[in-house]
């Protein structure tokens, strides 16, 4: 058995989570958590000289060309965020889509993809979208857990669809392909925004029935539910040409990554600056006074960040030096677990994390565990990584942290939490479904990176 300082390798590694653990549920920031227990075992359990090297090893990681994408990609966000593209964008898609049964949570559920391909942050895709699109399905009889629930549902494609900043720093921890990663995520983001559009369609259709139910045997007062709307050809192209130029922004910037002009970071660079012009000119956000916000939130957001995953990096670098990283992968490979056993495993893993940690941290923490026991059962690491984000996605909706949640309830601060909990639950089984089709069906993730970029 490998002794480190005169203790068992094993119970190096069982201190090392427990402390882990101590130390998160404390309430420290998880930079800091991270930071205190891989010094701290650093100090007790590897040479002094290991100390001196902290800073170099954190500047290094941070110094990752990929990485600087990270600010600008929030940037970019944070610019189309504060400005009211959300609202315009819902507003143009209700007016085309409001004939079809639920309509307007299709177009919520829609818009919200749009939006969180634009902005590249779930709670910027709930605040957004929600601030506009929950009062007017309140106002147009929705429930309140119904409406929360699409909000909250379709603001986790955030982190699916590119550019994520979760799938970049996935495919700095896995080593592969980030245009590939990007790309691989469009299929399922596609399926998830159909599922939830079906869900939304056959929940308004029991609504309505329910309301006429009502109209007809009590005689109660006609539903908002019942009301009709009617947008002239002249408003629907008038919405729609307000709202072209974000999606002009979203797909030059996917054609110049994946048309190889320009590296991610460059890529990234070019749409904060495009989304800058385009709420300048449309929404007058010139003035440093409004300017200030959008810049000050991106540094906090980036720096919070950035602090994680220099950390991170020292947390991975303290378990690799003390082969705690490799023995519990060797351990799980010596399981001998069929292929698919091991994958429901480590998914179940990863739920469980989702209710205490963000998609970032468990990203950075499980990847030298997870990933090597994956690759040595042949499943793809990229296709891995889209399921493993749907599965992320379903922990920003599901208690007790669920960030998501929290969003909506601070937008619509008259719905009660636990009806946002409740109906955000028949989006979280749609997206284990989600999970399971795309076990069965591969393509669906790998088929367009394959084409595209090849195998």
């Amino acid at each position: 058995m490998a002794l480190v300082s005169g203790v068992p390798q094993w119970g190096i590694g069982i201190a090392y989570c427990v402390a882990t653990l101590v130390v998160m549920f404390s309430g420290m920031p998880i930079a800091f958590a991270l930071g205190v227990v891989a010094v701290s075992f650093m100090i007790f359990f590897m040479p002094a000289a290991s100390v001196d090297t902290i800073a170099q090893n954190f500047y290094e990681e941070l110094a990752n060309v990929i990485i600087l994408a990270i600010p600008l990609f929030i940037l970019k966000g944070a610019a189309i965020g504060r400005s009211d593209a959300g609202k315009d964008l819902y507003s143009a898609l209700h007016a085309w889509l409001y004939k079809i049964p639920g309509g307007l949570g299709i177009a919520n559920t829609v818009a919200c993809g749009l939006f969180a391909a634009m902005a590249g942050s779930s709670p910027a895709t709930c605040s957004a979208i929600g601030s506009a699109g929950i009062p007017e399905m309140r106002a147009r009889g929705y429930s309140g857990g119904f409406a929360a629930g699409i909000i909250a549902a379709g603001g986790t494609l955030g982190i699916l669809l590119p550019p994520s900043v979760t799938m970049l720093l996935y495919a700095v921890a896995a080593e592969v392909s980030l245009g590939k990663l990007f790309l691989a995520g469009i299929g399922p983001g596609l399926l998830l925004i159909l599922m939830f559009a079906g869900y939304s369609m056959l929940r308004y259709s029991k609504e309505k029935q329910q309301a006429l139910a009502q109209v007809h045997v009590s005689g109660a007062p006609k539903s908002a539910l019942l009301a009709e709307e009617h947008y002239t050809l002249g408003e629907k192209i008038r919405m729609i040409t307000w709202v072209a130029p974000f999606v002009l922004i979203l797909a030059g910037v996917m054609v110049v990554l994946y048309a190889g002009w320009a590296t991610p970071s460059e890529t990234a660079g070019v749409g904060a600056v495009l989304a800058f012009l385009v709420i300048g000119a449309m929404y007058r956000l010139w003035q440093p006074s409004k300017i200030m916000p959008i810049v000050s939130g991106t540094l906090r957001e980036s720096t919070m960040l950035l602090m994680i995953i220099g950390m991170s990096l020292i947390y991975s670098y303290v378990m690799s030096y003390l082969h705690i990283s490799q023995a519990t992968a060797a351990w799980i490979i010596d399981l001998d677990l069929s292929k698919w056993v091991l994958l429901a495993a480590i998914l179940s893993f990863v739920i469980v994390l989702g209710f205490f940690l963000p998609p970032v941290s468990i990203i950075l923490m499980t990847a030298p565990i997870i990933l090597p026991p994956l690759k040595a059962a042949g499943f793809d690491l990229i296709w891995f990584g889209v399921v493993m984000t749907i599965v992320m996605e379903m922990g920003l909706i599901h208690p007790p942290v669920g960030l998501n949640i929290f969003v909506i309830k601070n937008i619509a601060p008259d719905i009660s939490l636990s009806e946002i909990m409740w109906g955000t639950l028949p989006f979280v089984i749609l997206m284990a479904i989600a999970v399971v089709i795309v076990c069965f069906m591969p393509g669906i993730v790998t088929w367009l990176p394959d084409t595209i970029m090849g195998g």
